[in-house]
């Protein structure tokens, strides 16, 4: 019997009835208007915030990966809560939704585990029953986005030092071990400011994710310039997609929670964004 991972949030940051759940984020994915990517998807950037709140802009994202059928998803994001360890993954075989389990790949995060361990001194920390929303929000989105029986490989960062980031995007690029994957990169961007301020502070971070350089977004926060709360786990995923021969990053979608719910003076901000290589 599979030790599968209870959902914290189904019912609070999306709906827990499957059938209003699928409709909903079918809803996102083709409200987002059809794109001509210059090449082949690595990766994503997605928000991580309640359906309510950041589902329209998520469609964006996985709008970009409709229809890929990848043998493993690596989903990077933050973990929000105090923990021990620098880099941490589920204990659990799988991820329950309302639209079914999502099935762990254990191969690769034994993988990803060992290579992190050569490289940091440590490897992933196993967390079991963990509130963490960063990863799970995304499944409802990759359950109707992609096609095939692809794996999950779940991934949240604590510790936002550039040389983590930077072994973890190393070592995501050792573990996919030119499998057919994608990557997802699960941040939110600036917290808790006015409206005008928040645009300011997304759109300098969004230049420099833009322009695909890590160590410039990782910068933007010492700077004073930007934010986001999964910076680390976006510079790894930006890190591991060069590495695979992306070249090019393009931000698809921006709004704030203020868009959603009509409150400017305390907004976060969201942004999709797709990161694609050249087609062979």
């Amino acid at each position: 019997m599979r030790d599968v991972r209870p959902s914290p949030i189904a019912g609070q940051w999306y709906v827990a009835n499957a059938r209003r759940l699928a409709a909903t984020v079918d809803g996102y994915l083709t409200a987002a208007p059809p794109r001509e990517l210059d090449g082949a998807v690595v990766a994503v950037v997605a928000p991580h915030a309640g359906h309510r709140y950041s589902g329209a802009v998520a469609g964006h994202a996985f709008a970009a990966a409709r229809g890929l059928a990848p043998e493993l998803v690596a989903v990077v994001g933050p973990m929000h809560a105090p923990a021990r360890g620098a880099v941490l993954t589920s204990a659990h075989d799988a991820y329950e939704t309302p639209l079914g389990a999502v099935a762990v790949d254990g191969d690769a995060r034994r993988a990803l585990h060992d290579v992190l361990a050569r490289e940091l001194g440590a490897g992933l920390t196993p967390v079991r029953n963990d509130e963490e929303h960063s990863v799970e929000i995304e499944l409802p989105f990759l359950q109707r986005a992609l096609t095939g029986a692809w794996r999950l490989l779940p991934v949240m960062v604590r510790d936002r030092r550039r040389e983590v980031a930077r072994a973890l995007g190393t070592a995501l690029v050792s573990t996919l071990g030119g499998r057919p994957a994608l990557l997802v990169a699960s941040t939110d961007l600036s917290h808790y400011y006015p409206q005008a301020q928040a645009h300011r502070l997304d759109a300098e971070l969004l230049s420099r994710v833009e322009a695909f350089d890590p160590d410039a977004v990782l910068l933007a926060e010492d700077e004073g310039v930007g934010e986001a709360c999964g910076i680390g786990a976006l510079a790894a995923v930006l890190w591991a997609a060069r590495e695979l021969g992306a070249s090019r990053v393009r931000v698809l979608e921006y709004a704030t929670s203020g868009d959603a719910s009509g409150d400017y003076e305390r907004v976060v901000g969201y942004a999709a964004a797709v990161v694609t290589r050249p087609s062979r």
